[in-house]
């Protein structure tokens, strides 16, 4: 995973995190830079459907199932009991890209956007945690002490992402 860069977006439910990643992926693309992600979800989140043979086989208490196509593939893996895996561990089975985008996982130790929506009510995030680089939202923070960027600004985001996204083995070597 040489020369693989990483960086999160955090913020609360509502602020925009998924918005702003689907408008990120392409600016970023246009830029020559590959992304992947990786999205912490909620317990009970399925990607498979009733009446598929992939369910059914999942169902059936397969503890892997890979369903391939000529345009896809997809590996889901059921924990049966066994603890989730911690982000380094979920991290080391992407292929190589230019940058990692992590959303959720906010109390992991990797550099972080904060995303904040002034709607959303909610307090903010980066006076407790050091690991937040930058902030993006549609309001400036109590305190101008790291970068901004609004949340509308997609071009002055991909700055943040490419100026504060870590080589991966840095995150890993904090473990």
């Amino acid at each position: 995973m040489r020369d693989v860069r990483l960086i999160g977006l955090a913020g609360w439910s509502g602020a925009g995190k998924t918005t702003l990643m689907t408008r990120l992926i392409p600016e970023l693309a246009a830029r020559g830079v590959s992304v992947s992600t990786l999205k912490h979800a909620h317990h009970a989140f399925d990607i498979d459907q009733p009446g598929k043979d992939s369910y059914a086989h999942r169902s059936a208490g397969a503890r892997q199932v890979l369903v391939s196509s000529a345009n896809r593939w997809a590996l889901m893996t059921e924990l049966r009991g066994a603890p989730e895996p911690q982000l380094p561990e979920l991290l080391a089975k992407l292929d190589p890209v230019g940058v990692v985008i992590v959303e959720g996982f906010k109390r992991d130790s990797h550099p972080k956007l904060e995303v904040h929506r002034a709607a959303n009510g909610k307090p903010w995030l980066h006076p407790e945690d050091r690991f937040i680089a930058a902030i993006v939202s549609d309001i400036a923070p109590p305190e101008e002490r790291l970068p901004r960027a609004h949340l509308d600004d997609i071009g002055a985001i991909a700055d943040l992402v490419l100026a504060h996204a870590e080589p991966l083995e840095h995150f890993l070597g904090r473990g």
